[in-house]
């Protein structure tokens, strides 16, 4: 027997029984982001490298260490997207959209891709949901993101859900900061990792966020940001701390934050919780005022966040969060015989069509055989055919939940099975009848 080749280190297989837990964050954040006005965009997943060197920064972890890159035909060089911002900006200006008039709101769900130590809630291939705001400087648009961002974590039913938030300021004051921050790390680098020595001249402000035990103890003395802001970049700061507290949302200024990518200006923030580890942040954004320019566009202030899936699902799953109830057969239709398996075969039909999940035997099954497969899928419905049945035109519906069964007529099956559909429906859940009987 051949040996079975496994999946890539870094990466998880989404089967059918845990897929309904992807369907719910994917349904609760794509309904999020169209109650605040975003649209969907779709990008590639793999871009020319020069975009996240300019974009993301060529002293970032990300470009030095963690980026799938691969040759092609010729001299270009592409790489799988570590991250939805750069594909994002990127395809605004290439197809026109920033001409479309101010602000434009953009989400994403996207695969992504970083090679790194593979943990709970950090994988190789991962998947965000991201969203983009470009054309405003208001910092009502910096409390929109973040209140958008909360209101997903709250649909989600997460609790004890901690708000981060920092500036790093605008290029002006953050070169004050790297003189200074450059003079304190020198005084100890000695004590510091090779790769916050590298970091050092290149942007010092990337040691703030090293993992190392002794660079992070290094790291609490260091200058704070917030005290080398410029008025603007301060009185920003202070009206967004204004606004998030006219909407009464709690937050904890954290001078650590710098975020991972090099292109951030002004506000930072993070949401974090403690149920999944060391790992915490499950969401995490900012402003990024010059990338547009930095990509050939025009000045244009924008901001945003990216949400991590894997670590969405993870918490919800520490916390006892409801998912979505999995999709199971509506129907099962067991045949006895080949004119039965037919008929069965028809009515299925019919029902797909009004928009049951109908099944039947396709493998050649006895009657307990299709019985027991029929509770194995879920089934909320059974109904035998066989000959008798096909010839009086008269058979029964088993409810699965209660035993119970009805009579009904082949003549108008699908009549009597909506009413058995509704009254079960409401038997289960009264809030959820309405909402079937209408699709019905």
């Amino acid at each position: 027997m051949a040996k079975l080749i496994q999946r890539p280190k870094g990466t998880q297989d989404v089967i059918p029984s845990t897929a309904y837990k992807w369907h719910t964050v994917e349904h609760i954040v794509s309904d999020a982001a169209a109650r605040f006005g975003f649209k969907e965009i779709r990008t590639p997943v793999f871009e020319d490298t020069g975009l996240y060197v300019r974009s993301v920064g060529d002293t970032s972890d990300v470009v030095t260490k963690e980026m799938y890159t691969v040759s092609s035909k010729g001299d270009a060089t592409f790489t799988l997207r570590p991250e939805g911002t750069a594909g994002a900006v990127r395809a605004m200006l290439e197809n026109g959209v920033m001409n479309e008039g101010f602000p434009q709101k953009i989400y994403y769900i996207m695969a992504c891709y970083r090679h790194e130590k593979p943990q709970a809630g950090r994988l190789r291939e991962f998947h965000q949901f991201g969203i983009e705001m470009f054309g405003t400087q208001s910092p009502y648009a910096d409390a929109e993101i973040i209140l958008l961002a909360k209101s997903v974590l709250d649909d989600c039913g997460l609790k004890n859900i901690e708000l981060n938030l920092n500036s790093i300021g605008c290029p002006e004051c953050r070169a004050k900061y790297h003189a200074a921050l450059k003079e304190y790390f020198a005084s100890k680098k000695d004590e510091l990792c090779d790769t916050c020595l590298e970091r050092l001249d290149k942007n010092p402000m990337r040691i703030l966020d090293c993992k190392s035990p002794i660079c992070s103890k290094i790291a609490e003395g260091a200058p704070k940001i917030l005290d080398y802001l410029c008025e603007d970049c301060a009185n920003h700061f202070e009206s967004l701390k204004k606004i998030l507290t006219s909407y009464g949302i709690e937050y904890k200024i954290n001078p650590k934050i710098v975020r991972g990518l090099d292109y951030y200006t002004r506000t930072v923030f993070e949401f974090v919780s403690t149920d999944i580890g060391a790992q915490g942040t499950v969401c995490g954004g900012g402003r990024y005022d010059g990338l547009v320019s930095e990509l050939g566009g025009q000045p244009t202030p924008a901001l945003g966040f990216g949400m991590g899936l894997e670590r969405l699902i993870l918490t919800m799953e520490k916390q006892g969060c409801d998912f979505i109830a999995p999709k199971t057969c509506d129907i099962y239709l067991v045949s006895m015989g080949a004119d039965a398996q037919a008929k069965c075969a028809a009515l299925a039909a019919s029902l797909r069509e009004e928009g049951y999940s109908a099944e039947f035997d396709l493998v050649g099954r006895g009657l307990k055989p299709q019985m027991r497969y029929a509770d194995k899928i879920g089934a909320k419905f059974v109904c035998v055919l066989g000959s008798s049945e096909l010839e009086t035109g008269n058979v029964k519906i088993k409810n699965m939940r209660t035993g119970e069964q009805t009579d009904a007529t082949l003549a108008k099956f699908n009549e009597s099975f909506e009413a058995l559909y509704i009254n079960e429906v409401l038997a289960i859940d009264n809030d959820l009848a309405g909402d079937i009987a209408s699709l019905l």
